[in-house]
């Protein structure tokens, strides 16, 4: 494996758009983050909570990296041997590292280091939602299933479970992010061929 190839590789796969994405969505909460998104409460009488748009920003990033495993040569990719899937590791590994120091760094300028790393636990939460979503339902639809934990996190705030308000050193949303990651990576290496494989033993 080499430079040139991980470009090549790059290329085919939207390297540069997706992190041109997640870019822009790290800028748009450092500048934008602290607006709250107002929005109808579960309660009577139309009260309305908001949500800290950084919050949920997180999310988007994740989604658009799974748009590294899609493009012309997807199922080509899924088909490949073994060197063929270290190289996709290798090549998402780099989107998702980049995407994360580029997203701690414009949060940790713009509001603190502690946002910066929730920022980051949130995205690896939900990008581990939105493989297994891409697994289960296809490329196009990485958002259905980190979309619908946000729902619980948006209209149930500040419980246990909500990693997008618990602190950088919560112990149990950090359990979260690598359960969540360990999910998504499995179903990513979990390749029809491999099920097949897997099923005739």
């Amino acid at each position: 494996m080499t430079g040139s190839d991980l470009l090549r590789y790059a290329r085919v796969h939207r390297g540069v758009t997706v992190l041109a994405a997640t870019a822009a969505i790290a800028l748009l909460s450092a500048f934008f983050g602290g607006t709250h998104i107002a929005l109808p409460s579960i309660g009577s009488g139309g009260v309305t909570t908001g949500v800290p748009f950084r919050h949920e920003l997180p999310l988007l990033s994740a989604v658009f990296l799974t748009a590294s495993l899609d493009g012309d040569m997807s199922a080509h990719d899924e088909m490949g041997a073994s060197a063929m899937h270290r190289f996709r590791l290798t090549y998402c590994t780099g989107q998702t590292l980049t995407a994360c120091a580029f997203s701690f760094s414009t949060e940790a300028l713009a509001v603190g280091p502690e946002a910066g790393i929730v920022f980051v636990r949130s995205l690896l939460i939900w990008l581990g939602l939105a493989l297994l979503s891409v697994r289960l339902l296809g490329h196009q639809l990485g958002w259905i299933i980190p979309l619908a934990s946000a729902f619980f996190l948006i209209w149930y705030p500040q419980n246990r479970w909500d990693w997008t308000s618990n602190s950088a050193t919560d112990l149990v949303s950090w359990a979260v992010a690598a359960i969540a990651l360990s999910v998504g990576v499995a179903a990513t290496a979990a390749t029809p061929w491999r099920r097949k494989v897997f099923l005739r033993r």
